[in-house]
C-alpha cells in the first residue's frame, strides 16, 4: 500500500501541470485587443522575459557551483552526492513555475483589458483565469517533483528501516535547498527591479511632472509594468513554492523518528511511513481541492470581485478541511507513544486546523491594517495633510502596531499544534496553512495582472469605464495581495520551526554520541550566534532597501533626463501644465496635436535596461549572505577545534535569533508599505479631511505619494525577502547537519 500511495501522490502533481496548460490556452486565445493594446503588452512581455534571462544565466553558476559542493560534501553514511540532483531538481523547479507564471501573467494582462471594454465579469475570469496558471503550477511542480524524486530514492535505498528512511529524506533536502535558494533571488531580484521602476515613475511622473505612472508619456511606465510582473508574480510564486516544499520535507523528518516507536511496529499498511507520507497526501489532495475552487470564481457586472475570490477560496479551504479529516484518519494509527509522550490521529488533525486558522487571522489582521477605508489607513490619511513627514510617521506607527495580534496569533498556533501532535504537530500547521496554496497564490497572481491591465487601459487611451472595471479589479488585487503576503509570514513561521525541529533530528541522526536537546541562552557561544541572528534581517534589509534606493537613483536621472532632452515629451509636458485641470475636449486644437505628437517618444527600452542591470547586480550580495552565515557559524567551532556540537548549538541559536526577528520585521515592513499604498489610493478617489475635500494632485496626495515611494521598498522588497531569508537558513542548517 505504502509504495501504491507513493505512485499516486505524483499524479496529483501531474493533474495540477494540466490544469496549467489547459488554462495557458485557454487564456491565450481570448482577443488580446487593439494593435496599440497589443504593442504595449508585447513591451511588457518583452521586459519581462528579458529580465528572467538574464537572471537566469547568473543563477546558473550558482546552481552548478551549489550542485557540485553538495554532491561532493554529500558522500557520507547518512546522505548521498544524489543531494546535489536533488538541489538542481529544486532549483529548476522554482525558476520554472515562475516563468510559467510570468508568461501567461503578461498574456493575461492584455486580455483582461480586452474583456474589461465588455464586462467585469469576463475581465475577472481572464485575470484570474492567469493567476491560477501560477497557483497550480506551483503546487504541481512541488508535488510532483517531492513525489518523483521520494520514489526514486525509495528504490534506490529503501524504506525498510529508520536509518534509510531518513537518509532517503536527507537526500531529499537538497530540493527545498534548491527551491528557497532560487526564491531568495527571485524575490529580491524581482523586488529591486519593480521598486526601482515604481519609485522612478512616481517621484518624477506624479510628483514632479504631475502624470500618473501609467500615462503613455512616462517613461518609466512599461518598466513599471514589468515589475509587477518580475516582482509580484514570478518573485511571489517562488516564495510560496519554498514554504510549500519547506514545510512538507520539514514535516516528513519529524515524522521519520515516528518509525519504530509504540503503535508504530505494527502500522506496517504504508511500510511504518504513515507520519512521512502524510504531508505528501494533503499536499496532493490541496491540488485537487484548489482546482475545484477556481470554478466557484465568477462575478456579475456590477457585483464584488472580492465575494467571488473569497467564495472560491473558502469553498477550496471547507473540502480540504473535509478530505484532511478523512485522510488523518485513515492514515494514522489511533493511538501511539514518541519520546515519552502520547499521540493520537485526531491531534494531529486539531493541530492542521490550528494552521489553517492561524493563516486565515493574520491574513484578516493583514487587512485590517492595510486595507483601503480602514481606521490604521485612515490616520496616515489623516496625518498627510500636514506634510510628508507625518506620513511616514503615521506609517511606520501602524506597522509597528501591525506586528502585536499576528505574534499573537503565530503564539496561539505553536503552542496549540503543540499540544495536540508536538513537534510534528507545529510542521503539520505549517502543511495546513499551506494546503490550499494552489488557490492562494491564484488569487495573488491575479493582483498584478490587474494591475498591468489597468496600466494597458490607460497607456492605450480606453474609455473612462475600462479603466474603472480594471480599478476595481486592481483595489481588491492589492487587498488579495496584502493577505496573501500575511499568509506567506504565517506560514514562513511555522515552516522554520518545523525546519529548525528537522535540523536538531537530522543531526541527532547523524551524530548519535552527541545529542542536541535545545538552545541554551546561558551558553555564551549561543547567545553570540543568537545576536548575530537577530542582527541579519536588519543586515539584509538595508542591504536591499540600500540595493532599491540606488536603482530608484539611476532611474529618476534617466526619466528627468528624457523629460528635459527630449523636445516632443518636453512640449507636451508644458501643454498639460499650461491646461491643468482643463478636461482634454476643452484643449485648443495645437494642444492636442502638440500632446499627441509626444505619444511613443519615451525611450522606454533604456529604463527596462536600467531596472535589469541593477536588480541582476544587487541581488548577489544578500543572497550570498543568506547561504553563506549559516554554513560559517555551523562549521567554523569543528574546524577550530571547539567540537561539531558547539557548531550545532551556534547554528541553533542562529536560527533563532533570524526567525524572531525576521518574522517580526516581515509583518512590520510588509503592513506598513501595504498601509502607505492604500492611504495614497484613498487620495485618488477623495478623501475629506476636516471638512475639506482633498483629491489627486493635492499638496497631501503628494505627501501620501512620498509615502508610498518609502513603502514600496518595505512591502515589496525586504519585507516579503525576510520570509525567505530565515527558511532558506534553516533549510542550509538541515542540509549541512549531517556535515557538522
Amino acid at each position: 500500500m505504502g509504495q501504491t500511495l507513493m505512485m499516486i501522490v505524483p499524479v496529483f502533481g501531474a493533474l495540477g501541470l494540466l490544469y496549467t496548460f489547459w488554462k495557458t490556452s485557454w487564456v491565450t486565445k481570448q482577443d488580446a485587443g487593439t494593435d496599440k493594446m497589443k504593442g504595449i503588452a508585447k513591451a511588457i512581455e518583452e521586459g519581462a522575459m528579458a529580465f528572467l534571462r538574464a537572471e537566469y544565466k547568473v543563477l546558473i553558476i550558482f546552481v552548478i557551483a551549489v550542485a557540485i559542493l553538495l554532491g561532493i560534501s554529500g558522500n557520507t553514511e547518512n546522505s548521498s552526492p544524489l543531494v546535489g540532483l536533488s538541489f538542481v531538481i529544486g532549483a529548476f523547479c522554482s525558476a520554472l513555475a515562475g516563468y510559467i507564471g510570468m508568461k501567461v501573467a503578461t498574456k493575461a494582462n492584455v486580455r483582461t483589458t480586452n474583456a474589461a471594454r465588455t464586462s467585469l465579469g469576463k475581465a475577472l475570469e481572464v485575470a484570474f483565469a492567469g493567476g491560477s496558471v501560477m497557483g497550480m503550477g506551483v503546487v504541481g511542480l512541488g508535488v510532483l517533483g517531492l513525489g518523483v524524486l521520494f520514489l526514486v530514492y525509495d528504490n534506490l535505498f529503501g524504506t525498510d528501516t529508520a536509518q534509510n528512511v531518513n537518509k532517503v529524506i536527507t537526500v531529499i533536502t537538497g530540493f527545498s535547498f534548491g527551491a528557497s535558494s532560487i526564491a531568495l533571488f527571485a524575490r529580491v531580484g524581482g523586488g529591486i527591479y519593480t521598486k526601482a521602476a515604481d519609485v522612478g515613475a512616481d517621484l518624477v511622473g506624479k510628483v514632479e511632472a504631475g502624470i500618473p505612472e501609467d500615462h503613455p508619456l512616462n517613461p518609466a511606465t512599461i518598466a513599471d509594468n514589468v515589475g509587477d510582473n518580475v516582482g509580484d508574480v514570478a518573485g511571489m510564486g517562488a516564495d510560496l513554492f519554498e514554504s510549500y516544499v519547506g514545510s512538507i520535507v520539514g514535516t516528513m523528518v519529524l515524522g521519520a523518528a515516528f518509525i519504530g516507536t509504540t503503535g508504530y511496529e505494527n502500522s506496517n499498511e504504508f511500510g511504518g511511513l504513515n507520519a512521512v507520507l502524510l504531508p505528501l497526501l494533503l499536499a496532493g489532495v490541496g491540488v485537487l481541492t484548489s482546482i475545484l475552487g477556481t470554478f466557484f470564481v465568477k462575478v456579475k457586472e456590477g457585483g464584488d470581485p472580492q465575494k467571488a475570490l473569497n467564495r472560491g477560496e473558502f469553498l477550496s479551504s471547507a473540502i480540504m478541511l473535509a478530505a484532511t479529516f478523512v485522510i488523518v484518519k485513515w492514515m494514522l494509527p489511533a493511538t501511539w507513544s514518541f519520546d515519552g509522550h502520547d499521540y493520537n490521529s485526531m491531534g494531529v488533525f486539531w493541530a492542521v486546523l490550528f494552521g489553517l486558522g492561524g493563516g486565515l487571522g493574520i491574513g484578516l489582521i493583514t487587512e485590517h491594517y492595510t486595507g483601503t477605508g480602514t481606521k490604521p489607513v485612515n490616520s496616515i490619511v489623516q496625518q498627510s495633510s500636514t506634510g510628508a513627514a507625518t506620513n511616514i510617521i503615521a506609517g511606520l506607527g501602524v506597522g509597528m502596531m501591525s506586528t502585536a495580534i499576528p505574534i499573537l496569533i503565530l503564539a496561539v498556533a505553536i503552542i496549540g499544534s503543540y499540544a495536540c501532535a508536538g513537534l510534528y504537530g507545529i510542521a503539520i500547521a505549517a502543511v495546513g496553512m499551506l494546503s490550499n496554496t494552489g488557490i492562494q497564490l491564484a488569487v495573488d497572481a491575479y493582483g498584478p495582472i490587474s494591475d498591468n491591465a489597468g496600466g494597458i487601459a490607460e497607456m492605450s487611451h480606453q474609455p473612462k469605464e475600462v479603466r474603472g472595471r480594471t480599478d476595481k479589479l486592481d483595489a481588491v488585487g492589492n487587498t488579495t495581495a496584502a493577505i496573501g503576503k500575511g499568509f506567506a509570514i504565517g506560514s514562513a513561521a511555522l515552516t522554520a520551526l518545523a525546519l529548525f525541529a528537522a535540523f536538531v533530528t537530522a543531526y541527532n541522526l547523524s551524530h548519535p554520541d552527541a545529542k542536541l536537546t535545545g538552545i541554551d541562552v546561558t551558553n555564551p557561544f549561543v547567545t553570540a550566534a543568537l545576536f548575530v541572528g537577530g542582527m541579519l534581517p536588519f543586515l539584509f534589509s538595508a542591504l536591499s532597501m540600500g540595493a532599491v534606493g540606488r536603482a530608484a537613483m539611476d532611474m529618476i536621472q534617466e526619466v528627468r533626463r528624457q523629460f528635459a532632452d527630449i523636445p516632443a515629451l518636453k512640449a507636451a509636458l508644458e501643454v498639460m501644465k499650461r491646461n491643468e485641470g482643463k478636461d482634454e475636449s476643452e484643449w485648443s486644437a495645437a494642444d492636442k496635436a502638440t500632446f499627441d505628437a509626444a505619444e511613443g517618444k519615451a525611450e522606454y527600452g533604456k529604463c527596462v535596461e536600467i531596472s535589469t542591470k541593477a536588480a541582476i547586480r544587487e541581488m548577489v550580495r544578500p543572497g550570498l549572505l543568506a547561504v553563506l552565515v549559516p554554513v560559517v557559524v555551523g562549521m567554523t567551532p569543528g574546524l577550530i577545534g571547539l567540537g561539531s556540537q558547539v557548531g550545532a548549538e551556534m547554528l541553533g541559536g542562529l536560527l533563532a535569533g533570524v526567525t524572531v526577528t525576521g518574522v517580526l520585521m516581515a509583518i512590520f515592513q510588509s503592513n506598513a508599505g501595504g498601509a502607505w499604498d492604500n492611504a495614497k489610493k484613498m487620495f485618488e478617489e477623495g478623501v475629506d479631511i476636516n471638512g475639506k475635500k482633498f483629491y489627486k494632485g493635492s499638496d497631501p496626495h503628494k505627501a501620501a505619494v512620498v509615502g508610498d515611494t518609502v513603502g514600496d521598498p518595505f512591502k515589496d522588497t525586504s519585507g516579503p525577502s525576510l520570509n525567505i531569508l530565515l527558511k532558506l537558513m534553516s533549510v542550509v542548517a538541515l542540509v549541512i547537519a549531517p556535515l557538522l
